[in-house]
């Protein structure tokens, strides 16, 4: 098919909705359609709503384009991301709506996790369903007064088919496709740390870059050759800090997000610097992987992770702390294999597939569905 015969198609086609849309929506029985709706961001939530929506396809729901929201009415809308309590409209209409608070614990010292917690006590009548990732953010909605059958506990889970076990070979071979040095000693970082959408010079705190450096200036005198693979936009401060330590890296950002289950390959050790989080997915991606992990005690790792059983756990700030355990980590590497067995486990366990049943509890209720 030509591109000019390809284009008025779709011309005709988006005539034809347009005028038939109505019609089609009209005939809809109440509350028995649901939107997804993601941040359009080609990152963290855009991957989680591409899980979510097959999982509702699993669970038998219909749903429809969020292009078609502005003429909805008496329908269900799940965003993730808890910034939609700020817009008035989505609360003027007869639609459910749910929303997925995974991080922003107020009075932390964020005015925005402050303004977001006040409008979820504001509103928490007007929602209808609220998924947390962890025990912590779940106490935290359940503060705003919001009735406890309305808030449901499902981690920000993991597709096992994008993320394999390492071993010495894959190791190897990702490294040379990647250009990697074989004999370096590889830390990663896989996530967005910097502020807005651009280079990223202005560190996003929360997320810890300034705690990463100074884990990577303790452990550059204990580990010999280094090197840092990082991933995810707006980095700026990370590379400008590793350059001041004088540590090599490489900086990946793919619009494939199976592109990073082939980066984890190349890893020696992932690290979690955080401040506070909603996951991060890549706690699970690691343990998937069979990458050792050592994290601060931040969102949904306070659940997942068991210290010395599946991974390493150490408070936030405890730079220290970290280095401590990626030091001996890489110096004890013939005790990894329980453990990361266990950390295997624990993915499995925490899987897009293995959170069917929760989806299914969370949707009951919230949207009609036949088989329901």
């Amino acid at each position: 098919m030509s591109m000019g015969i390809r284009n008025a198609l779709k011309k005709t086609i988006s005539r034809v909705s347009k005028h038939l849309g109505p019609i089609i929506i009209s005939s809809w029985a109440p509350y028995s359609r649901l939107a997804i709706m993601g941040d359009g961001s080609n990152w963290v939530l855009s991957q989680e709503t591409r899980e979510l929506r097959k999982i509702a396809g699993q669970l038998g729901i219909r749903q429809f384009s969020h292009r078609l929201s502005d003429g909805i009415r008496s329908q269900c809308f799940f965003f993730l991301g808890q910034l939609v309590l700020e817009e008035e409209e989505w609360f003027a209409k007869e639609n459910r709506v749910g929303v997925a608070y995974f991080h922003g614990l107020p009075g932390t010292g964020y005015p925005e996790f402050d303004r977001l917690y006040r409008h979820l006590c504001l509103k928490h009548t007007k929602v209808h369903r609220v998924q947390v990732s962890h025990s912590q953010m779940r106490d935290t909605v359940l503060s705003s007064g919001i009735s406890p059958e309305k808030v449901f506990l499902i981690p920000i889970g993991i597709n096992l088919s994008y993320f394999h076990r390492q071993s010495r070979e894959s190791r190897e071979k990702a490294r040379r496709e990647y250009g990697i040095p074989q004999s370096a000693v590889v830390i990663g970082s896989f996530q967005k740390d910097g502020t807005g959408w651009g280079e990223g010079m202005e560190p996003k705190l929360v997320k810890g870059p300034d705690v990463f450096i100074r884990t990577l200036g303790i452990l550059r005198g204990r580990i010999h050759e280094l090197f840092v693979v990082l991933t995810g936009p707006a980095r700026g401060y990370v590379k400008a800090g590793l350059r001041s330590l004088g540590l090599p890296f490489k900086h990946f950002y793919f619009k494939d997000y199976r592109e990073t289950g082939r980066l984890f390959q190349t890893l020696d050790l992932y690290m979690v610097t955080s401040r506070q989080e909603g996951g991060p997915k890549a706690v699970l991606e690691s343990m998937a992987s069979g990458v050792p992990l050592v994290t601060t005690k931040v969102g949904q790792a306070m659940d997942i992770v068991i210290h010395g059983v599946n991974g390493w756990m150490v408070e936030p700030e405890d730079a220290e702390g970290l280095a401590h355990f990626g030091e001996k980590i890489m110096t004890h590497r013939e005790d990894l294999g329980p453990i990361l067995e266990n950390a295997r486990k624990t993915a499995e366990e925490n899987s897009y597939t293995s959170q069917i049943p929760l989806w299914h509890d969370f949707m009951e209720g919230f949207v009609r569905v036949d088989a329901f």
